[in-house]
């Protein structure tokens, strides 16, 4: 133990310092956030984390999470003391172009999830212990966990769903070192309050001194032991090692000057490189191949009503058949989204994590670190909780299938709270992020098979309400694409619609047919990316008018998303039909013709997009002509 604890000094040492020099080079960054955590990551990285972060992540390589994302200084200096990068790359800290961004991203092959908003680490860690005990993978997923952030609900939720799983293979260790950004922490010191929360939601919990190595490392051998999940409480000290540093107030994401560091290296004995021998996966057995199956997508006849969150449930199912890599999770509203069907079918591949938005969402994210493919479905409106989770999510480059039902004033009665009128805006925003919106239960059965091949964050709107099939079994709806379902070469102008707005419009056809005047009807079933193609199309045969109408708020939805199409070019007239008041309760069709998005709005919009309130009439204007 003498011989350890004296490597393990030398190496806490070696962590800070390297931690010091990187933030100093940088002239940015968060060092004695570094120091206070030295301690327990030299003994985690030299004597129990069983990884080779050399090579590419391997399906039974431990996982560790930094959420204490602003102390990545020291993730990168450990990864410089076991070979994954040179020293002069740990030196590039901060700098445009480099892997060590200012917090932790998988652009470093052994950071698995972003981190560095607070409160993101424990819950992926939840979902990626989730993954392993359903691939019988014997990893630990170690979570360093800052003080500041025990104050995330986000936190919480991952505590009660990895008590309530039993999840013995996350290990969390809380640096406790009493100071947050602006002073003091809520708790400060109080090791045991941080226990008795734990413990209350079934963990086990050990207090341990944060710079007594060898009971860090007795610490960290009962957590391996542990038949429960584990936090390990560690009192620390913020700027430990450098005297005029620790427990000092005011040094809060500062780096130190050239002479203060200076000064900070001479206080730790300026130490030699010491390089650490990581310990590889522990060897396990082969697991049981996983074979792909056969299912029989679903079928709708046309002109059949059915729910599109019906028919994403109908082919969630048939996924799951064809395919082990996919599992499902929801907020407890499968019965109302209808992945209730790949539960029932699938009961191994399905979680439920309760209404715990942020929590749901963080899984998924932990979950496609070992390779599956997730699901996560929930009323869209209730995606609004996790989006900090989703923005994260993108910049980890998670690969996430989301499915949001229930969406705008269509749902009726249950009222605002529930109507999800800001979702398109929401996901649209995402990094790389596909935002897909269904009109019918052929398009979103088709949709959502295309989703589990997508990369990024795809999301799937779909629609309370039963609607008419349009489309045949046979029929395809390529990303990026469009379908034309009405034309004429007397087009006085081109609505452009999706989901239940489309039926409005296709109602809205009719009527003015009725009366000699003629429009294009388009389904833009991908938001993003949007047919370019064909909106321009649309406007340059159309006469440049164009009517977009859409279940959502006028800010950041379908029209929007054609709006762009004309960014660097004169753009046509566009009129936009959305929910610009603050809708009730009431039945579809009354909050449908309130809103102003039903067919009799639709008609009237076309009249006077054409300069026509008369049957018959014509354009009456000149015809906008593209650039």
């Amino acid at each position: 133990m003498t011989a350890s604890s004296d490597r393990w000094a030398a190496l806490a040492a070696q962590l800070r310092a390297d931690s010091i020099r990187a933030t100093t080079a940088a002239g940015s960054g968060h060092p004695t956030s570094c120091l206070s955590a030295a301690d327990l990551m030299g003994v985690l990285l030299d004597g129990h984390l069983r990884a080779d972060w050399r090579r590419p992540s391997r399906l039974d390589d431990d996982r560790l999470v930094f959420s204490k994302g602003h102390a990545a200084p020291l993730l990168y200096a450990m990864a410089k003391a076991a070979g994954a990068i040179s020293d002069e790359e740990l030196l590039s800290l901060r700098k445009l172009g480099s892997r060590l961004e200012g917090h932790p991203t998988p652009a470093l092959p052994f950071v698995d999830v972003a981190t560095g908003s607070l409160g993101q680490g424990l819950p992926a860690a939840v979902g990626i212990a989730l993954a392993a005990r359903l691939l019988g993978r014997e990893l630990r997923c170690w979570v360093l966990l800052g003080d500041s952030e025990m104050a995330e609900g986000s936190v919480y939720e991952a505590m009660e769903l990895g008590g309530h799983y039993g999840l013995a293979r996350i290990v969390a260790i809380l640096d406790m070192n009493r100071l947050g950004q602006r002073g003091p922490t809520m708790l400060q010191w109080d090791g045991e309050r941080y226990a008795e929360r734990a413990r209350a939601f079934g963990w086990n919990a050990l207090l341990v001194d944060g710079h007594d190595r060898a009971a860090i490392d007795r610490a960290y051998a009962d957590a391996e032991g542990s038949d429960r999940p584990v936090l390990v409480v560690a009192r620390t000290l913020k700027g430990a090692g450098v005297s005029f540093l620790a427990d000092r107030e005011g040094w809060h994401g500062k780096p130190l000057s050239r002479d203060e560091a200076e000064r900070a290296l001479a206080e730790l004995g300026s130490p030699a490189p010491l390089h650490v021998e990581m310990a590889g996966p522990r060897p396990v057995p082969a697991a049981p191949a996983r074979p792909a199956g056969t299912g029989a997508a679903p079928r709708y006849g046309i002109g059949s009503r059915v729910a599109t969150r019906e028919a994403y449930g109908d082919a969630l199912r048939a996924l799951g058949d064809e395919r082990a890599d996919v599992v499902a999770l929801d907020g407890e509203v499968a019965n109302s989204t209808y992945s209730e069907r790949f539960g029932q079918a699938h009961p191994d591949r399905f979680f439920e994590l309760y209404i715990a938005e942020q929590q749901l969402v963080s899984a998924a994210v932990g979950m496609q670190v070992l390779g599956l493919v997730p699901f996560a479905s929930t009323f869209a409106a209730f995606f609004s909780r996790a989006h900090d989770q989703l923005r994260m999510a993108a910049i980890s480059r998670a690969r996430l299938c989301l499915a949001g039902s229930h969406a705008g004033v269509s749902i009726g009665e249950d009222g605002p709270s529930q109507m999800a009128l800001e979702d398109l805006a929401m996901m649209r925003a995402l990094t790389g992020s596909t935002v897909l919106y269904p009109s019918c239960a052929t398009t979103a059965a088709e949709l959502t098979r295309e989703m589990a091949d997508l990369e990024g964050l795809s999301y799937l709107r779909t629609t309370r309400e039963k609607t008419p099939v349009l489309y045949g079994p046979g029929e395809r709806f390529p990303i990026g694409g469009s379908k034309v379902l009405r034309r004429s070469s007397d087009d006085a102008a081109a609505v452009l619609a999706a989901g239940i707005t489309l039926h409005e419009a296709l109602r809205a056809h009719d009527l003015l047919a009725a009366d000699g005047i003629q429009v294009r009807v388009v389904d833009l079933y991908s938001v993003k990316p949007i047919d370019a193609a064909t909106v321009e199309a649309c406007a340059r045969e159309c006469g440049g008018r164009l009517v977009v109408v859409e279940d959502h708020r006028p800010e950041g939805g379908l029209a929007d998303a054609v709006s762009e199409v004309f960014a660097d070019r004169p753009a046509p007239a566009i009129t936009r039909l959305a929910v610009r008041a603050l809708p009730g309760s009431g039945t579809p069709r009354e909050l449908l013709d309130a809103a102003g998005i039903g067919a009799d709005a639709i008609v009237a919009a076309v009249r006077r997009a054409a300069g026509s309130m008369h049957a018959g009439g014509g354009a009456g204007e000149r015809p906008w002509r593209a650039r």
